[in-house]
């Protein structure tokens, strides 16, 4: 990481960037593929855990974006 004298935030570089880039398409996915297993279930329990699941990955991804924004 660089640091920017203007703003005194670190600037994050090209390798880090395609990192945070190929997380926040993870997290994206998983959030939406645990929403759709979520809908396909009838077991309530199973259910809860797959909810729970996007639940996380859209924590995650929040979390991630917010480090991206912090940064800018």
């Amino acid at each position: 990481m660089a640091m920017n004298n203007q703003t005194a935030k670190p600037q994050l570089d090209a390798s880090n960037l395609k990192v945070l880039e190929d997380q926040l398409n993870y997290e994206c996915m998983l959030n939406k593929k645990f929403s759709q297993y979520a809908e396909y279930c009838t077991d309530t329990q199973l259910k809860n855990v797959c909810q729970q699941g996007a639940q996380k990955h859209h924590q995650n991804y929040t979390d991630l974006l917010n480090y991206l924004n912090s940064h800018q």
